[in-house]
C-alpha cells in the first residue's frame, strides 16, 4: 500500500516495523463542544484508512486520545482551558463537560460506523506519566521556567524542530501564532505545563515538581498516551526512555501540521533519540458551502442538524468516500442529498442480489477461484484492492463498485463482492434495514413472455423483439434457455 507520508511529502509504500503488526496513533477529540461534520470526515477518512490496513492483512493496535484537559484556547499557549471555560459558561464542571461530549462523539461516529479504537484514553487519566516526561525533558536540558506561567520546551535546544511544518508555503492555512508570551525565549517555543493562574479556581488542577496547582499542556498528552499504550517506555509504572520504539503511523487533521505534530515530534524525540513515527497521515478540512466552517456563519452542523433534516448517518460516510483524503470537500446540502440518492440506489442492488442469490459465504471476495467463472470477479477484486491501496483512493474504489454491478458478473459474484468490500466502506450492506420484495412476476409480465415464445415458435422474429423490448421496459430480461425462457429482475443501475 502506498501513502503520502506528510513528514516527507512523498507518495510512500507503507512498511510497518514489525509485520503484519501495526502501531497507530490517533489525535482525538477535544470535548468542550459538540461533534461537528469537519470532525466527522476526520474520523471517517481514519477509519477507512484503519479498515484499509485490516482488509489488506495487517493488525492494527490503534490507539486514540480524548483531551478532556489541557487544550487552551489559544495556539499561543495563552487563554483560558477550553473545557473550563465551558464548563463557566453552562455551569457545570468541567468534568460534566468532558463526559457529555465525549459521550456524544463515540455515539456520533458509532452512528457513521466508525470502528472504536483498540484503546481511548484520556488526557486526565494520564497525568502522573505527562508528568515523568516533562521532567525527563528537564533533565536533559530542553526546558526553562516562565515564572506565574509554566514550564516551556525550548525549541532552539531542538534542531530538527519544525521538520512536519516544512510543506510547501501556501499549502495550508497559516497556523502562525498571533500572541505574544512575555518570557518566551522562542516564538515557536510551547507550553509543556501550565500553572495555575493565582486568581482562578479550576475544576482540573494537579500538585507538581513545579507548582502545588498545576495542570498539562495540549501536546504532551499526545506523547505520553502513543508511548504508554503503543510502546514499552511506562512498562513497570515508570518512564523508561530508552524502551521506546518508533510506532507505524500517526494520523490527525491538517490543522495540525503547523503546531501541535511539530510540537508532538520534538518533545518525543528530544527526550527518546528516536523518530517518533515513520508515517503521517493528515486528512484535509471540509468547507461548508465554500466556506470554512465557523458558527458565526452558521455553518456549523451536528449530526443532529443532518438527522433532522431527513439523512441518514450513512449518507455522510457515502459523501466522504466520494472525495480523497487529501482534497478539501465542500459541503452542501445538494452533496448530501445526491450522496443518499447514491446510497439508495447501491442498498436496492444489494437487497435485489440478496434476494435472488440467499446468503453467500463472503471468502475471497465471494469468489470461487477453483470456478473458471471466478477469473472475472478476481479481477474486480484487483481493481478494488489496487484503488485503496493508492494512497487510500476511495472515490475510484465507489466507482469500482458501480462498475462491477453493471458488469456481467454473476449476481452471487457480485452479491459476496460488496459484501467483501464493505470491509472497508463501512456502508453496512450485509445488515441495512431496508427489505427488498421478493421479486414476483405479475400477470401481465407473464402474459409478454408467453406471447414471446409464441412468436418465437412461429418464427415471427421481430415481433418477439418488440414484446422484449416491453418486458425491458418494465424492468425485467429474459434470458432464452434450453427448458424455456428464464425472467431476471434488472437491477436499478442496469
Amino acid at each position: 500500500m502506498k501513502l503520502f507520508n506528510t513528514l516527507t511529502r512523498r507518495l510512500e509504500e507503507f512498511k510497518p516495523i514489525r509485520p503484519p503488526q501495526v502501531s497507530m496513533y490517533t489525535c482525538g477529540m477535544t470535548v468542550y463542544d459538540h461533534t461537528t461534520i469537519g470532525h466527522m470526515r476526520t474520523y471517517v477518512n481514519t477509519d477507512f484508512l484503519k479498515r484499509t490496513l485490516e482488509y489488506l492483512g495487517y493488525k492494527v493496535k490503534m490507539v486514540e486520545n480524548v483531551t478532556d484537559v489541557g487544550h487552551l484556547v489559544s495556539d499561543a499557549d495563552t487563554g483560558e482551558d477550553k473545557l473550563q471555560k465551558k464548563a463557566e459558561k453552562e455551569r457545570k464542571s468541567a468534568w460534566e463537560v468532558a463526559k457529555e461530549y465525549e459521550k456524544e462523539f463515540y455515539e456520533t461516529l458509532d452512528k457513521l460506523n466508525v470502528l472504536r479504537p483498540a484503546v481511548i484514553t484520556r488526557a486526565t487519566e494520564n497525568i502522573k506519566e505527562m508528568i515523568e516526561l516533562v521532567a525527563d525533558l528537564e533533565k536533559k536540558g530542553y526546558t526553562y521556567i516562565i515564572p506565574g506561567d509554566g514550564v516551556y520546551f525550548d525549541t532552539s535546544k531542538f534542531s530538527e524542530y519544525g521538520k512536519m511544518a516544512m510543506v510547501d508555503k501556501g499549502e495550508l492555512e497559516a497556523g502562525t501564532r498571533v500572541e505574544v508570551v512575555p518570557g518566551k525565549k522562542n516564538p515557536t517555543d510551547f507550553a509543556l505545563w501550565k500553572f495555575s493562574p493565582p486568581d482562578k479556581i479550576r475544576d482540573m488542577e494537579w500538585e507538581s515538581p513545579w507548582s502545588k496547582k498545576s495542570f498539562p499542556g495540549w501536546h504532551i498528552e499526545c506523547s505520553v498516551m502513543a508511548m504508554k499504550f503503543l510502546t514499552q517506555a511506562f512498562e513497570g509504572g515508570k518512564y523508561q526512555p530508552e524502551k521506546f520504539e518508533t510506532i507505524d503511523l500517526h494520523t490527525g487533521g491538517e490543522d495540525h501540521i503547523t503546531i501541535h505534530h511539530p510540537n508532538e515530534i520534538a518533545q518525543t524525540e528530544a527526550s527518546t533519540g528516536k523518530k517518533f513515527a515513520n508515517f503521517w497521515f493528515h486528512n484535509r478540512f471540509l468547507m461548508i458551502e465554500g466556506q470554512k466552517m465557523s458558527k458565526s456563519l452558521g455553518n456549523f452542523y451536528t449530526l443532529r442538524d443532518i438527522e433532522e433534516k431527513g439523512f441518514t448517518p450513512i449518507a455522510v460516510r457515502y459523501l466522504f468516500a466520494t472525495a480523497h483524503y487529501r482534497q478539501r470537500l465542500n459541503f452542501t446540502w445538494e452533496s448530501l442529498g445526491a450522496a443518499q440518492t447514491a446510497l439508495s440506489r447501491l442498498y436496492e442492488n444489494v437487497a435485489m442480489l440478496r434476494d435472488k442469490t440467499g446468503s453467500v459465504p463472503v471468502r475471497a471476495g465471494g469468489v470461487k477461484l477453483s470456478d473458471p467463472k471466478g477469473v472475472k470477479a478476481k479481477c474486480w477484486q484487483e481493481k478494488f484492492i489496487e484503488a485503496i491501496s493508492d494512497d487510500l483512493n476511495m472515490p475510484q474504489a465507489i466507482a469500482a463498485v458501480w462498475e462491477m454491478l453493471k458488469s456481467g458478473l454473476e449476481d452471487s459474484q457480485k452479491y459476496g463482492l460488496l459484501l467483501d468490500w464493505d470491509r472497508v466502506l463501512g456502508l453496512n450492506l450485509k445488515q441495512f434495514k431496508v427489505k427488498s420484495e421478493k421479486f414476483k412476476v405479475d400477470e401481465e409480465i407473464q402474459k409478454l413472455v408467453d406471447e414471446r415464445e409464441k412468436l418465437r415458435r412461429e418464427e415471427k422474429w421481430q415481433d418477439a423483439d418488440e414484446v422484449r423490448e416491453k418486458i425491458e421496459k418494465e424492468g425485467w430480461t429474459v434470458e432464452d434457455t434450453e427448458s424455456g425462457p428464464k425472467l431476471k429482475k434488472k437491477l436499478p443501475n442496469e
